[in-house]
């Protein structure tokens, strides 16, 4: 809980980005991180009225967001870090046109067609050079799938001046492609890609909470509550890939960018040439763990 005159100090002091900065506890901050109207409901309605002030934990909140997003986001392919990868024995120039299923938990949004190339992104954690013990995804020698497509074998990789790994390249089995008889070779990680000619370039932002504290009336008697801001509550990612779908997406629009999270397309800073996507929640529900502790 924060005051008004809390929050008219970060507004003015330049903190936040306004009254509907995605990270405030107001409504036009909520709608603008992509909060439904729906979750916000659901969320009273459990919570219910009370005479006295009643704590409650955000992680609540973020679950009912995560019950209205599951059942109603698309999901599509999104890379906010990406890692070039090219398939050395796909034929060049070929495209293919792969079937994506919208949302599995409600048939009727359909599928889609995504395109499918011999230069892929993937995420820069979606590759280890000298992977861990339990690592599942791609290394050098190592097999990973593409969700909605093929599994794909590391072969080399091309690093720059400073050793830094900027391709990867593999090889692929023709006769891997999903849903075509290949359930005998399952792979632990189905990794989601976007395909380098047909990627559209975004702008990512991760918000954390404002505060490094859940209460803010925890603070000790004559500490400044600013002292508790969380200076790593936004992280900015230039450079992004989506899939070229996306490219059409209008302001508000939410999706759930696979084994990333729910978000939704600015309505302040997102233009036609600017993608804008703000993360509203992460896929991870804490309130779940919570309340099967208790």
């Amino acid at each position: 809980m924060m005051s008004k005159r809390r929050l008219l100090d970060l507004v003015k002091t330049g903190k936040v980005d306004g009254w509907d900065d995605p990270r405030m506890p107001t409504i036009s901050g909520l709608r603008r991180r992509g909060y439904t109207p729906e979750a916000i409901r659901d969320f009273a309605e459990r919570v219910g009225v009370a005479k006295r002030d009643n704590l409650v934990d955000i992680a609540f909140l973020e679950h009912c967001l995560r019950r209205d997003l599951n059942a109603r986001a698309p999901r599509v392919l999104a890379v906010l870090k990406p890692l070039k990868v090219i398939i050395d024995n796909y034929p060049e120039g070929k495209v293919e046109e792969l079937q994506a299923i919208n949302n599995p938990e409600d048939p009727t949004q359909g599928t889609r067609k995504i395109l499918f190339s011999r230069e892929v992104y993937i995420e820069q954690d979606d590759f280890n050079e000298n992977p861990p013990k339990g690592y599942f995804r791609l290394a050098p020698g190592r097999e990973m799938r593409l969700k909605h497509a093929y599994i794909i074998k590391c072969e080399r990789v091309v690093k720059d001046e400073n050793g830094a790994v900027i391709e990867v390249h593999c090889s692929y089995d023709p006769a891997s492609r999903s849903g075509e008889g290949t359930e005998d070779r399952k792979m632990k990680v189905a990794a989601h890609w976007v395909s380098v000619p047909h990627a559209v370039d975004a702008e990512m932002r991760l918000y954390e909470h404002l505060f490094t504290v859940s209460d803010l009336a925890s603070i000790p008697e004559g500490e400044d509550w600013r002292n508790y801001l969380n200076h790593a509550s936004l992280t900015v990612l230039m450079g992004s890939k989506v899939e070229a779908g996306l490219n059409q997406a209008k302001p508000g629009a939410f999706y759930q960018f696979l084994r990333q999270g729910y978000f939704c397309v600015d309505r302040k800073d997102s233009a036609e040439g600017k993608l804008v996507f703000n993360r509203t929640v992460t896929l991870r529900d804490t309130w779940a763990k919570i309340k099967g502790k208790n």
